[in-house]
């Protein structure tokens, strides 16, 4: 049986946005998605032979993609290694319950490990006790001693 997990193409980026909404109205943050295709499709796939910004795997079910994983690779100084970032994982509710997001998440940690990564790291919302349980399940540990910092909008721009 071949995986249902397969590397995101071009032609996917609709189906992502898609997602990526999703998941928004999900987290119940549809008002901060600011995103669009030619964006994503320049991060993820640039035509000007610079490397992707970031990358994305899809879960698909009968041929049909329902599920996504976005992630990028950062670099921790403390192990002087890469690290593989968890942007977002989502899948649609419907198909919950199959092993997708399971899927995803091994199918990142083996290519984490394939590309020397010392680490694997995501967030997750305080409230989202399903994903908190189910990060749990797979071995995570929930980092509380660290807080999330974030220059956005205005407070970003005002230092371009």
């Amino acid at each position: 049986m071949s995986s249902p997990i397969r590397p995101a193409q071009p032609a996917d980026v609709p189906v992502i946005l898609r997602l990526i909404r999703a998941l928004a109205d999900y987290e119940r943050l549809t008002a901060e998605v600011t995103a669009n295709e030619t964006r994503l499709h320049k991060s993820l796939f640039p035509d000007d032979g610079s490397a992707p910004m970031a990358h994305c795997v899809i879960a698909d079910v009968d041929g049909a993609p329902v599920g996504f994983a976005l992630y990028f690779f950062n670099y921790s100084t403390f192990l002087a290694r890469p690290g593989l970032y968890l942007e977002d994982l989502f899948v649609q509710p419907e198909f919950r319950g199959r092993g997708l997001g399971k899927a995803l998440l091994l199918h990142l940690a083996k290519l984490a490990n394939q590309r020397g990564c010392g680490r694997m790291e995501w967030a997750v919302l305080d409230w989202n006790q399903p994903a908190i349980d189910f990060y749990k399940s797979l071995g995570a540990r929930r980092m509380k001693e660290w807080q999330v910092c974030r220059l956005a909008g205005e407070a970003l721009t005002q230092y371009a």
